[in-house]
């Protein structure tokens, strides 16, 4: 799923961290990072929160109920 114009980036962790499957960032080469791993969130995307705001990623969420916390959160905030 596509992500767009995350502001809130503490919010958007705290729904990735209570993500019960695993959620992965794909990156522009096609590779699958894991975003539940503190190392990946911190300096995988460092160059993404470079400007305090996420225009827009890919993920992929393997549980329907992660799926619907990540919807809901682009959603409602």
């Amino acid at each position: 799923m596509k992500v767009q114009n995350i502001t809130d980036i503490d919010k958007f962790f705290e729904v990735v961290d209570s993500c019960k499957g695993k959620v992965e960032l794909v990156t522009g080469e096609g590779d699958r990072l894991n975003l539940k791993s503190k190392l990946s969130q911190y300096v995988s995307l460092a160059n993404i929160f470079s400007n305090g705001e996420i225009p827009e990623l890919e993920i992929i969420a393997y549980e329907k109920e992660d799926i619907d916390k990540l919807v809901s959160f682009m959603i409602n905030g």
